[in-house]
């Protein structure tokens, strides 16, 4: 006697033939059955034999598959109106090209100004480092002419610099990331729309 899974592993292969959406669905109903016959008291090995011969079940699917493959088609709704819709389509490009067109320049145009805050960013963290540097040079300068006060402002405000400069580069680079994921979903999303265009053809 099998158990489910030995039960479930022979009619998937028995059901190869199928489209996989297809024997998948039925695996799934049969393993639902197991499942509500064990819940009745059968044991596992008693469920799946009270369910019916393996061999059977998959010949009896794969005989039944071509009647419910015409249903299907069958129930698709037909595409009689594809020429008025392409005329509709024709006719109305004046309308939803433009609006195509203007959705297209401001997604661009909230694109751009993005990447232009970040890039502002990216010149604030420079300019810091720079003034980082120049004013810990500038003390240091000081120091050596014996200026002590000056010398210790200046290294002070490099160093205020520099830990500034920190905080920067780490929202700097978290905010160049967030562009770059949502960017990525982006043209993932346009891909997926496109390809379900092309998949509903």
């Amino acid at each position: 006697m099998m158990n489910k899974r030995e039960f479930l592993e022979r009619l998937r292969t028995g059901l190869s033939g199928l489209p996989p959406d297809d024997a998948e669905e039925r695996l799934n109903f049969y393993s639902e059955m197991i499942d509500d016959r064990m819940e009745e008291g059968f044991s596992e090995e008693a469920a799946v034999s009270a369910v019916g011969a393996v061999d059977e079940i998959a010949a009896q699917i794969t005989a039944d598959a071509p009647r419910s493959q015409a249903a299907k088609e069958e129930i698709k709704p037909k595409n009689s109106r594809s020429a008025w819709r392409t005329v509709f389509l024709a006719l109305g490009s004046p309308v939803w090209l433009s609006l195509l067109i203007a959705a297209f320049a401001v997604i661009f145009s909230l694109y751009v100004s993005l990447w232009a805050v970040i890039v502002s960013l990216w010149a604030v963290f420079a300019a810091m480092i720079l003034c980082a540097l120049c004013c810990i040079a500038v003390g240091i300068a000081f120091a050596v002419h014996g200026n002590e006060i000056a010398a210790i402002a200046a290294i002070g405000a490099g160093l205020i610099c520099a830990g500034a400069s920190i905080f920067i580069f780490f929202g700097c680079k978290a905010v160049s990331r967030g562009a770059v994921m949502l960017t990525k979903r982006f043209c993932t999303g346009v891909k997926n729309l496109f390809s379900k265009k092309e998949g509903s053809k």
